[in-house]
């Protein structure tokens, strides 16, 4: 009989997972996908459309809340743990519960999740989000655009909206993400890319992805999510690590697989961490992989207008998954803010609706606002949120203006960022080696 299994997610890895591994394998049946890190996943389906002739009600989406209620209930045998960025505790005690319940434990790694691609693969992941992966990658692809080439850039998942509609997204200008109703996080991450001229690809099966971003590119560059591992296998892995979060290379699941796996690391924000934990990271990572290249880099941020937050009152927006389950307080408009003598204000007392029920989930925020905007609703509440707060400015450490689409009463100023290396091996050193290679 076929093992009955629960795939454990967060509207990613464990659509990717299932459509691999499980989807038409007649040893399991999926009865239910759960839930977490994000809001309005649950209580969907994954429709039979995307779930295969198996499949033909499709698969319930829970509250990952829930699992004990579903294990005992449908008669679980296997539960499989499918999101990133959490700690090794974190998952040993959903290993725990789990077995507790009756069911075994199982993590799926890269050998069977990852697609082949036809195309080279530079993979750029990191050992938590808010790593400095985002600014490498757009590195990255300048780098490979200087020499003439293609760039299909595939992003991580983030399926937030009706899925049979989101199989394979295409985004090659900002009207796209309009055109797709994308949320606030998906543009965080596609839009510097359509901005640079890249044309960029996401959605739930990555196995048509790929087939499409090998049509239009020379090279594929795999933008990771959180702290995952690709879906394709890779040609040159290039992985980011944080000394401001140093020690979580070691401990933090599947930052530490990338870490193991990487062909080059980079340690990201030497110019605002202390020295200290930039020698206890490399000294790790050379302890679990000696024969990666280490490069370190500093992420240095500029504001536009800054006058407009000199020494005034203001409301810092901050990367949403950084300062959330990133466990980041700050990110670079709260450090803009504080250069320019800028009172940065409380924003918990504003929050409204979601927000609010964020800040409750997070405790650690208490100096900036998490552009959480997973829906027309939220972005609404997000918007309220800023325009309810008391300051004479907003200072937006996003990676997209988001005030392009939200109504704020307030002037905005946006700090931006890139990564710089330091120290006598570069990007573009990698690069010309691995681009050398191929060419063989």
């Amino acid at each position: 009989m076929a093992r009955r299994v629960v795939i454990m997610g967060a509207a990613g890895r464990d659509f990717h997972n299932f459509n691999v591994f499980f989807r038409n394998n007649e040893g399991y049946e999926v009865v239910a996908f759960t839930a977490a890190q994000l809001p309005n996943i649950a209580g969907r389906i994954y429709p039979p459309e995307l779930a295969g002739p198996l499949y033909p009600n499709g698969i319930p989406i829970y509250p990952e809340e829930e699992l004990p209620r579903i294990i005992r209930e449908k008669e679980v045998d296997l539960v499989v743990f499918s999101y990133s960025d959490v700690s090794h505790q974190y998952i040993m005690e959903r290993a725990a519960m789990a077995q507790a319940c009756g069911a075994d434990f199982m993590l799926l790694g890269p050998k069977s999740t990852m697609l082949k691609s036809s195309k080279p693969v530079i993979a750029v992941t990191a050992v938590r989000t808010g790593a400095g992966k985002s600014p490498t990658s757009r590195r990255v692809s300048r780098i490979l655009r200087s020499k003439g080439l293609r760039v299909s850039v595939v992003r991580h998942p983030m399926p937030y909206g009706d899925l049979r509609k989101q199989v394979v997204q295409r985004f090659a200008s900002l009207e796209d993400l309009d055109r797709h109703n994308a949320t606030i996080e998906e543009r965080e991450d596609y839009e510097p890319h359509l901005r640079l001229g890249n044309v960029v690809f996401a959605g739930v099966d990555y196995e048509k992805i790929l087939g499409e971003a090998e049509k239009e590119g020379d090279v594929i560059l795999w933008d990771g999510g959180n702290n995952d591992f690709p879906f394709y296998k890779t040609d040159l892995l290039i992985t980011v690590v944080d000394p401001l979060r140093a020690g979580h290379e070691l401990t933090y699941w599947p930052g530490s697989v990338n870490v193991r796996m990487a062909d080059v690391v980079i340690i990201s924000k030497v110019d605002t961490a202390c020295y200290s934990d930039i020698e206890r990271v490399m000294s790790n990572v050379e302890r679990v992989n000696p024969r990666a290249k280490i490069i370190t880099a500093a992420i240095p941020y500029t504001v536009d207008r800054p006058e407009l937050i000199e020494r005034k009152r203001v409301i810092v927006v901050e990367d949403g998954p950084t300062v959330t389950h990133g466990d980041m307080g700050f990110g670079a408009g709260y450090l803009m803010a504080r250069r320019l003598g800028a009172d940065v204000i409380d924003p918990r007392p504003y929050a409204v609706g979601s927000i609010k029920e964020t800040y409750e989930k997070y405790p650690h925020l208490s100096q900036v606002l998490p552009a959480v905007g997973y829906g027309e609703a939220q972005m609404r509440e997000l918007e309220e949120t800023i325009n309810r707060s008391p300051a004479e400015a907003v200072v937006l450490g996003t990676p997209t203006d988001i005030s392009r689409y939200l109504r704020i009463n307030k002037p905005t100023v946006h700090v931006y960022y890139e990564l710089q290396e330091i120290g006598p091996l570069t990007l573009e050193d990698v690069i010309n080696e691995f681009l050398e290679k191929v060419r063989r």
